[in-house]
C-alpha cells in the first residue's frame, strides 16, 4: 500500500512544485534550473560513484564486509535515478542522498530493519586432501588425439589439402 501511495503522491508534488515555482519566476528560468540540477547532478554521481567504488574494491582487498559500500553505491545510484527525473522533490532527495551524512543514516535506519542471517567470505568449502595435494601439481583430464588427419575428414574449407 505504501508503494502506491508513493507511485502516486510524488508526481503529485512534483507537479504542485512545477506550478508553483513557474508561477514565481516564469516557465523558461524552471525549466533552466530543471536541467541545470540534472547536469549537476550527474557530475556529483559520478564522482560518489567513483568514491564507493573505491571503497568497495578497498573493502574486497582488506577483506572487510562489503555491506556498507555496497549500499553506498546502491543509494548513489538511486540518487542518480532521482537527479535525472525532471522535478523539485525527486531532485531534493537525490542531492540529499549524495551527502555522506544522510546515506549513513538511512544506512543505520536500514541496518536497524534488515536481519542478515548468514555472511561469509574468503572460506572455501571443505575437500577431502590427497597424497597429490601439493602446489607443484596441477590436477587435470587428457584425451589423446591420434596423429594426422582421419581419412573421412572433409576438410573445413578454409585452407587446401
Amino acid at each position: 500500500m505504501w508503494l502506491f501511495f508513493a507511485f502516486l503522491s510524488v508526481p503529485l508534488i512534483e507537479i504542485a512544485l512545477f506550478i508553483q515555482i513557474g508561477g514565481l519566476i516564469g516557465l523558461w528560468p524552471t525549466l533552466g534550473i530543471v536541467v541545470l540540477t540534472a547536469v549537476i547532478g550527474t557530475w556529483l554521481v559520478r564522482s560518489q560513484g567513483k568514491l564507493a567504488l573505491a571503497n568497495l574494491r578497498r573493502s574486497f582487498s582488506d577483506l572487510d564486509d562489503p555491506t556498507e559500500p555496497l549500499a553506498h553505491g546502491a543509494m548513489i545510484l538511486f540518487s542518480g535515478a532521482l537527479l535525472l527525473t525532471p522535478g523539485f522533490f525527486t531532485d531534493a532527495a537525490g542531492f540529499a542522498l549524495l551527502m555522506p551524512p544522510v546515506r549513513d543514516a538511512v544506512f543505520r535506519w536500514m541496518s536497524r530493519r534488515i536481519k542478515v542471517h548468514r555472511f561469509s567470505m574468503g572460506e572455501q568449502p571443505p575437500r577431502q586432501s590427497s597424497p597429490h595435494d601439493r602446489p607443484d601439481v596441477i590436477d587435470g583430464e587428457f584425451t589423446e588425439m591420434p596423429q594426422g588427419k582421419a581419412p573421412n575428414h572433409p576438410g573445413s574449407g578454409w585452407t587446401r589439402h
